[in-house]
């Protein structure tokens, strides 16, 4: 029996224009980043993934297992219980932590707010389009002498571009709902 062949599913050409221009978008961001944020990034991908966790882990108990055993054999412990050094390190790289994170979720942000531009520029000529093709539509059939000519107020108004100043106004307007 012959192995069956399975076929890439073909993408239409306006999705894969799409799918370029995010990979393209995502790619501008990248590059434009210096090297001390890609180092960052690198960072927070390393602290990132489970295994860090381990890792920490191993280190401590590693600490205080060497602190343990150096005093119970006699020996001069580097960090004798309550492990003060061991207690200044983790709280020192719980702050390079935060502070890398941060630094690395300000440049997804703004890639994020990159996104939110470009969709609701897209939106917005989206909604100017479907009001031109309303119009279109409305025009041809006033002008079909096949159709019926009757008056349509909703397709009247939704042939009518949206005015995002007056939309804008209008959010910002409605009281803010409180919790109860």
């Amino acid at each position: 029996m012959a192995p069956i062949q399975a076929t890439a599913p073909v993408i239409p050409d306006h999705i894969d224009e799409t799918i370029s221009s995010i990979a393209k978008l995502r790619a501008e961001h990248r590059n434009k980043a210096t090297k001390l944020q890609r180092m960052v990034d690198s960072m927070v991908k390393l602290v990132g993934r489970p295994q860090f966790i381990g890792v920490i882990s191993l280190v401590i108990v590693g600490w205080i297992g060497v602190n343990l055993l150096s005093a119970s054999l006699g020996e001069r412990a580097i960090d004798a219980p309550p492990f003060p050094w061991l207690g200044e390190a983790i709280s020192l790289t719980s702050l390079f932590m935060v502070v890398l994170i941060l630094i690395s979720q300000e440049r997804e942000d703004q890639l994020a707010r990159h996104r939110e531009m470009l969709i609701l520029e897209l939106a917005i000529l989206s909604e100017q389009k479907i009001a031109k093709v309303i119009q279109l539509l409305e025009e041809s059939r006033r002008d079909n002498p096949n159709l019926r000519d009757r008056h349509d107020p909703e397709a009247e108004t939704m042939g009518q571009a949206a005015d995002t100043q007056s939309v804008l106004n209008a959010i910002t307007e409605q009281p803010v709902p409180r919790p109860e």
